[in-house]
């Protein structure tokens, strides 16, 4: 069985990655559902990054108390 797990694993990613357009029919929109799958579950593993701090807030305080002074 460890023989042939690396053919079976470059097996899933090719039919992950481009099955829809070699095989026909319900085979095609399997690997279609499964790829939509994987990519649905991976950018849920990664929440959208926000900053905690605004970085340039202070500039912008200085900016406006320098303009409101002339």
């Amino acid at each position: 069985m460890k023989r042939y797990m690396p053919l079976i694993l470059i097996g899933a990613i090719l039919f992950i990655a481009g099955g829809d357009k070699v095989f026909p029919g319900a085979i095609g929109k399997a690997s279609t559902q499964t790829r939509t799958s994987v990519n649905n579950f991976l950018i849920g593993r990664f929440p959208t990054w926000k900053p905690k701090t605004n970085p340039y807030e202070r500039t912008e305080r200085e900016l406006r108390e320098t303009e409101g002074k002339k």
